[in-house]
């Protein structure tokens, strides 16, 4: 049984490795990131976790910017358990140092999660991705425009029942409906 810090050594950081994220450059990596969340606590407490939160290790875009938070357990335990702290930990990084909400993962360095926190649900992945892929991610999720405002090509589907049936699935997509009845 392995405790979360080898789990990290042995099996998280070499999984970073494989999408070419290099644990110990501060420029790509942070690892026990410090998250600020109450500076009124932090003042008063005698230790250093008062007012703070640490995330496992922040990956950081080419801007210097964090682009995910990945959460860690240890191997024998289930990922799932990390999802609500690694959930809290993206958003007081946003909340504390603005910019874009980072990508989510947790991880017991066998399973790993993905998680577009305002757009899908978590979903299990096979490895990381690399910082091009989040930079990616990022920017379809900047410019992603809304689907019930699409046209409807009228030329193909110019029936009004078509288009009512087609306006239905794109504001059920819209609305994340994963099962569509007429």
């Amino acid at each position: 049984m392995k405790n979360e810090k080898l789990t990290r050594k042995e099996i998280i950081d070499k999984r970073l490795k494989e999408a070419g994220w290099v644990v110990g450059d501060l420029s790509q990596v942070m690892e026990e990131f410090d998250i600020l969340v109450d500076p009124n606590k932090a003042k008063e407490s005698t230790t250093k976790y008062g007012g703070h939160q640490f995330s496992d290790y922040v990956l950081l875009g080419r801007d210097g910017k964090p682009l995910a938070v990945v959460e860690a357990k240890k191997s024998c335990a289930d990922a799932a358990i990390g999802r609500e702290q690694a959930k809290q930990y993206c958003h007081n990084i946003k909340r504390t140092k603005g910019g874009e909400l980072p990508f989510c993962f947790y991880t017991n360095g066998h399973d790993i999660f993905f998680w577009d926190l305002d757009n899908y649900p978590p979903k299990k992945v096979y490895g990381f991705p690399t910082r091009d892929d989040l930079e990616r991610f990022q920017y379809i999720r900047k410019a992603r425009k809304p689907l019930a405002g699409e046209l409807i090509n009228t030329k193909i589907a110019g029936r009004d029942y078509q288009i009512s049936s087609i306006r239905a699935v794109m504001e059920a997509i819209e609305k994340r409906k994963r099962r569509f009845c007429w």
